[in-house]
């Protein structure tokens, strides 16, 4: 008779009392060593717990529906007595915790470390990299410069952005509702609350990351890494002074990119913010400039804006969000007006932090007096990384912009390191960077995959909202293509009435005329992102008009307006009154 072994679910990181929903195994079952016993559901993800031991089952300690914490006692496992004596790790699994994978603050004690992949940059692009990496057997190293996983986006990025926004949309909806018959009186803004909401958002997803890579092994370290030469780095540790030598065998880098800076303005003062500092909400300026019109100023000046901020935009040309075509631009404008004072044309000349606030002198078209700020938000853009981490030491090809040139497979000019994600150029979208960092997984691999996107989507999320996909008219009549344009009011659109919504909503198709195929969409309104998704796959799957028109939309529904732009553009669209489709 072989000896009994315990098995108890392995370090959840900062997850507690975590579900469990499904049980792989019965009393009586031979498993092997890494064998699913259990499924466990976190806030973040679904896992799988492998047993730590080869053997025949004898015992299940646990059920479907329970709630389990590190630790926690799985199963009994009896196996060969040769197998548990030439174990030395048997006696130390009995009865106690498996030991968590080491983390960050673990590896920095030793002074090299190797990796059969070193991903640097925990981003979105970089751990959904390191993940498929570990998924695919192979011994990964994950550097990340913050605290937790997620990078710029999960931490003072994306995430903390839309807990803002959310907020921002309760208020306004309050204070639009009167017209309806509903009336509130007027919110008492809790700032700190608002913070800690948002932080609490950021830290319920960072910590499922935390527990997805020590569920996968990944050897975290965090630091900042440079490249001595073409198979190591050097990483100075965030923490303490310590350093860690990071050897590879290929590399994918996922270095992200930063807030651009300009050498006019005097970024040392507390009162010039850029995207993190904005984030944080630890004040309301009454009165606020945004230098830039694209999304990330317009975001966070609406989040501003309904916590009470005056806000002026600064726009250097004349519409904002440049690239977006001018009819979607146009009803964001028209609905923005009583929100921003927009000045177009116009840029900023000195910028003079006084005592009394940020002095701010203008020229241009519509050039006002010069005004004074409590605040002032620089969105001006952002700068890649990649001549902030030691590639001089390599032969990897980096631009004077910082962007790193790489093929359809993501590989530098040196074939065992990759990049991928805002370091290797526009669109800098997290989406974008999941992509890439699946297909340089994959490729090192041994996988024969490329990045070849029909479409990348892009959203913005004011109010209201604008999202994105494929060629813009712009972008056709640029690329001569005989295109012809098919548009949906929300004015006709049964649910926008009902929703209140259909004052500020557009939705738009491109189709090649030659082909009827469907070349980009763009939605302004409402959840325009969430009604993005049609759009994006019909591009990928080479839809033409009658693909979409034929297809049934639920109705009453936003996402309908889609269809009906098909319809428009073949001639059958009976939403609107005669004469408006557009007739082949």
């Amino acid at each position: 008779m072989g000896k009994i072994v315990d098995i108890v679910i392995p370090d959840l990181g900062a997850d507690k009392d975590v579900d469990l929903i499904d049980i792989m195994v019965s009393v009586g079952d031979k498993v092997e060593e890494e064998d699913g016993l259990i499924t466990l559901e976190t806030e973040k993800a679904s896992m799988d717990v492998p047993t730590t031991h080869g053997g025949i089952i004898k015992e299940i300690l646990v059920k479907v529906g329970d709630k389990v914490n590190s630790g926690d006692l799985i199963a009994r496992v009896e196996v060969e007595e040769e197998t548990t004596a030439a174990s030395s790790k048997t006696e130390e699994t009995k009865a106690a915790p498996v030991k968590p994978t080491p983390t960050s603050k673990e590896v920095s004690g030793a002074g090299e470390v190797k990796g059969h992949v070193l991903v640097i940059g925990a981003g979105p692009g970089g751990y959904s990299a390191a993940f498929r990496c570990a998924d695919l057997g192979m011994d990964t190293v994950l550097v990340e410069r913050h605290d937790t996983l997620g990078g710029v986006c999960l931490n003072v990025g994306c995430i903390p952005s839309k807990a803002l926004l959310h907020v921002a949309k309760v208020i306004e909806e309050a204070e639009h509702i009167s017209h309806a018959g509903i009336k509130f009186t007027k919110p008492e803004i809790d700032l700190p609350g608002v913070a800690a909401y948002k932080s609490g958002v950021v830290k319920r997803l960072t910590d499922g990351l935390s527990a997805m890579a020590k569920m996968r092994n990944i050897k975290v370290i965090q630091g900042t890494a440079s490249f001595i030469d073409e198979n190591s780095v050097i990483v100075n540790h965030t923490k303490d002074d310590g350093k860690t030598v990071v050897k590879f065998d290929n590399c994918i880098i996922a270095a992200g990119s930063q807030s651009s800076k300009m050498s006019f303005i005097p970024h040392e003062d507390p009162r010039i913010w850029d995207s993190t500092n904005a984030l944080e909400v630890k004040e309301v300026p009454k009165k606020m400039l945004i230098m830039g019109g694209g999304i990330i100023g317009l975001e966070m000046g609406t989040v501003y804006q309904k916590l009470g901020s005056e806000v002026d935009v600064v726009i250097r040309g004349p519409q904002v969000m440049t690239g977006t075509d001018k009819d979607i631009v146009k009803v964001y404008t028209k609905a923005n007006e009583q929100r921003f004072n927009f000045m177009f044309k116009t840029q900023t000349q000195a910028i003079i932090p006084k005592e009394e606030g940020i002095y701010v002198e203008f020229k241009g078209d519509n050039a006002p007096e010069p005004k004074t700020y409590d605040a002032v938000l620089v969105a001006m853009g952002r700068s890649a990384n990649g001549l902030k981490i030691g590639l001089e030491n390599t032969k990897v090809e980096v631009d004077e912009k910082g962007l790193i040139k790489v093929d359809k497979q993501m590989r530098t000019t040196v074939p065992h390191i990759f990049a991928i994600g805002d370091i290797v150029g526009q669109p800098m979208l997290a989406h974008k960077a999941v992509h890439e960092g699946h297909v340089a997984a994959e490729v090192i691999a041994g996988h024969k995959v490329f990045f070849e996107p029909k479409q990348i989507p892009g959203i913005a999320y004011t109010f209201p909202e604008i999202a994105t996909a494929g060629m813009s008219e712009i972008q056709a009549k640029e690329a001569g293509i005989n295109y012809e344009v098919a548009s949906f009011p929300w004015t006709a659109s049964g649910r926008a009435i009902a929703s209140d919504v259909s004052g500020a909503g557009m939705t738009k198709l491109i189709f090649d005329k030659d082909t009827d195929q469907l070349i980009g969409g763009a939605i302004v309104g409402d959840n325009a992102g969430e009604l993005l998704g049609e759009i994006s796959l019909a591009l990928e799957m080479d839809c033409d008009a009658e693909d979409i028109g034929l297809t049934i939309h639920a109705h009453p529904t936003l996402h309908e307006s889609v269809g009906m732009c098909a319809e428009i553009f073949h001639g059958s669209i009976t939403d609107l009154p005669n004469g408006k489709a557009v007739k082949k």
